[in-house]
């Protein structure tokens, strides 16, 4: 057992992925002053913790492609609300430098709705859940990777 919040302050991991290790991060407060605040961490099975990726921002989504490239999910980046943000949501790929490629940024004509949670599924393809929270909900998107 660990206890994240002792040694990396407050957070509240609010996603996990299995990658021969765990890998964690943290939704963080909605608050503007909390934008690209948030961490992805490597947690060991003897209990290390080390920082993988930082500089994100309400983290719901961590997944790794078949080939060992990390990729966060962002429900809501805005630094204009202290809140949740509708149609705000980004992927960001984890280049190995720590560098972070957005892939999806949020448009009016093509949103990340509150988006919660992203896998990888059977021929490589990705799937966000879309709509994961606030009305209307439920959509799966079918998302192909170009490298």
């Amino acid at each position: 057992m660990i206890d994240v919040s002792a040694s990396q302050g407050h957070v509240v991991p609010t996603v996990i992925a299995d990658h021969g290790v765990f890998y964690v991060s943290n939704l963080g407060r909605f608050d503007p002053d909390q934008l690209n605040t948030q961490d992805v961490f490597q947690i060991t099975p003897n209990g290390q913790i080390r920082v993988v990726a930082t500089g994100l921002s309400k983290v719901l989504g961590v997944a790794f492609d078949g080939r060992d490239r990390l990729y966060v999910l962002e429900t809501s980046y805005s630094a204009d609300s202290p809140g949740p943000v509708p149609a705000t949501g980004r992927l960001i790929r984890i280049l190995p430098n720590g560098q972070k490629q957005v892939l999806i940024d949020s448009t009016p004509d093509d949103p990340l709705f509150f988006p919660t949670g992203l896998t990888f599924g059977p021929g490589g393809s990705l799937y966000i859940s879309n709509f994961g929270f606030g009305p209307p909900t439920g959509q799966i998107l079918k998302v192909e990777i170009k490298d």
